[in-house]
């Protein structure tokens, strides 16, 4: 076992928590052979197997709950350390990492730009991925702070609204409700839905939104990203709910349209999060605080057109 590397103890600590050797690749951006052969040589040294399959589902066997229990403490004494070294050094540098959902990815590059400037020794880890995923790393304590909306009431998390994060009707700037005013909420269910991928909370949002006035939409396509629905969009394959921040960067320059609906936008919030009893390092500290500020870091940038709905995405911007 002393000649077990922290890499393989790291890549078994994954594949334990994820239940998949697919998954932790991705997460470590590693293939899948180099995880596989970083598990045989850790069950090589251990000189007992690790997981079992069965079917397709892989269980760690005795010998693998007990490495499982093991890796969280080591990873958390490593965890305590670092923090202890950050606070010694106060901000002159020290390791900030951040797990955000998808759509966050519009603005968190933005704010973590200027907060770098200031903090130049600063090194920062940024995860993107889906809700479920940044739920399964908030519950797992692998990061330092989260951003996403609403912290569900079962996960015992610290959490506040730093961001409005208002969702829109979007369509192809040609739409023939582009040009409309107030159109209503029976109106807009005549209308093909693309919407994304089912556990998204821009998803919940609108589902719930249009359930609380007894309306069923129309799905035509899910999509598991932004990007893929507003070029959808402008292939004018339907009409779409997103957050006003998904137009702050890319996209196909004036060639959406916020259609002006009834009841929209619907008013919904950015939160941060971090696990309840969580020491935070002086660097997630200083963030944290940062993110209590920042619609005013925000208004500087030009994402900040996007936010008020003077976006040059829309066509009626």
């Amino acid at each position: 076992m002393r000649h077990s590397t922290i890499r393989q103890l790291e890549v078994f600590e994954a594949i334990a928590r994820l239940n998949s050797f697919t998954r932790a690749a991705e997460e470590l951006f590693l293939t899948q052979p180099t995880v596989s052969m970083q598990i045989k040589k850790l069950t090589d040294d251990i000189g007992l197997p690790l997981f079992e399959q069965v079917g397709k589902k892989i269980y760690l066997t005795d010998a693998g709950k007990e490495l499982y229990q093991t890796c969280q403490g080591i990873f958390e004494h490593f965890s305590r350390f670092e923090m202890a070294v950050s606070n010694m050094k106060g901000l002159k540098s020290g390791k900030l990492r951040l797990a955000v959902v998808t759509t966050a990815k519009y603005f968190t590059p933005r704010l973590l730009g200027t907060f770098c400037q200031q903090y130049p020794g600063i090194d920062v880890s940024l995860k993107v991925t889906n809700r479920e995923r940044v739920l399964e790393r908030l519950t797992g304590n692998q990061d330092d702070l989260f951003i996403l909306g609403q912290v569900p009431e079962s996960i015992d998390a610290v959490s506040e609204v730093f961001l409005d994060n208002p969702l829109v009707v979007l369509a192809a700037a040609d739409h023939p409700l582009a040009d409309q005013k107030n159109i209503s909420i029976d109106r807009i269910c005549e209308e093909s839905f693309i919407m994304r991928e089912p556990g998204s909370g821009t998803r919940m949002a609108t589902e719930r939104f249009f359930n609380d006035h007894n309306k069923k939409l129309k799905v035509r396509m899910e999509l598991g990203s932004n990007e893929a629905i507003k070029q959808a969009l402008v292939g004018r394959l339907g009409i779409a709910v997103l957050s006003r921040h998904t137009l702050a960067l890319d996209g196909p320059m004036g060639q959406l349209a916020e259609l002006d609906v009834e009841g929209f936008p619907i008013e919904r919030h950015w939160y941060f999060a971090y696990p309840s009893g969580k020491q935070l390092s002086v660097v997630a500290q200083a963030f944290l605080e940062y993110l209590r500020h920042a619609d005013d870091f925000l208004e500087d940038l030009s994402c900040r057109h996007a936010i008020s709905g003077h976006c040059p995405l829309l066509k009626n911007g």
